[in-house]
């Protein structure tokens, strides 16, 4: 099946976000635990000094992939289950050395990113990180370091280089495993896509930052009514788990309006044995 670039109207943007939710609602369990699944080998790999936390960033292109491959078997009524994750690196070999390669260039770039904003902040950047880690016990500390200007500056830096690396990167994966791309030209043809689409993207974008903001209000005003304000975070690990979930799902959609569609399997690749 060709995949043909394709204009994608503003109003497109909601929409992806609806038809994600709409994809979750029909196997909610397999799709949070299919994230569960990896939160639990990023946590494993976390525990590896110095290389953990860079492979982490280097699986994220395989994680939008695999949850694009479980949802578009969801479409087709296909099961889904934590293989997909790595089923686009069971193909072809040229696939595959592409697909390795997003990875590493990805993570590669998200770390000098990281680095970058440790610098400019004075190293505030990754106390900070340190203290989020540790959660609500590590909040007066935060707030502390929050209040640092280098702190903000590399907050804005990190979201303004995080959302240009992401443009290269958001349809590149699917690219190289669905439309047998090479790695320039599947980075090239996402940032075009991206480009082209802007508006539904932009929509896409306030569309998220609109769901999140009236989760956390119904989630206050709910535990505010019971009498237990303080109460209203015990949502944000299950939201946290479903919204992820959602949100790599919506990836499917944003992909198949730019270039016509998934297929249901790789170009030139035989379909599985019956039975």
């Amino acid at each position: 099946m060709p995949l043909l670039l394709k204009p994608v109207e503003a109003s497109r943007g909601p929409r992806w976000i609806g038809d994600a939710f709409r994809l979750f609602g029909r196997k909610p369990l397999a799709f949070t635990a299919l994230f569960a699944v990896f939160l639990f080998a990023a946590m494993v790999v976390s525990l590896v000094p110095l290389l953990g936390g860079v492979v982490q960033m280097m699986a994220l292109p395989l994680l939008s992939l695999g949850f694009m491959v479980a949802g578009q078997s969801a479409l087709l009524d296909g099961p889904v289950h934590p293989r997909q994750f790595i089923e686009p690196l069971r193909g072809d070999p040229a696939r595959r050395r592409a697909l390795l390669t997003l990875c590493v260039a990805y993570g590669v770039l998200a770390l000098c990113i990281l680095m970058l904003a440790d610098a400019v902040s004075g190293s505030a950047w990754g106390r900070l990180q340190a203290l989020m880690a540790k959660g609500e016990a590590a909040q007066p500390q935060i707030d502390a370091l929050l209040a640092e200007p280098g702190v903000s500056t590399a907050v804005m830096l990190t979201l303004g280089l995080g959302t240009l690396l992401s443009v290269p990167f958001w349809h590149a994966p699917a690219l190289v495993h669905w439309g047998g791309q090479g790695v320039q030209q599947a980075l090239f043809s996402s940032t075009v896509a991206v480009w082209r689409c802007k508006g539904a993207f932009i929509a896409y974008i306030a569309g998220w930052l609109g769901v999140l903001f009236l989760f956390g209000l119904i989630a206050a005003l709910v535990f505010a009514v019971l009498g237990v304000p303080q109460m209203a975070g015990v949502l944000g690990v299950p939201g946290g788990l479903v919204f992820s979930a959602v949100f790599y799902l919506s990836v499917l959609f944003t992909f198949n309006d730019s270039f016509g569609g998934a297929p249901a399997r790789p170009a030139d690749e035989p379909p599985p044995p019956a039975g």
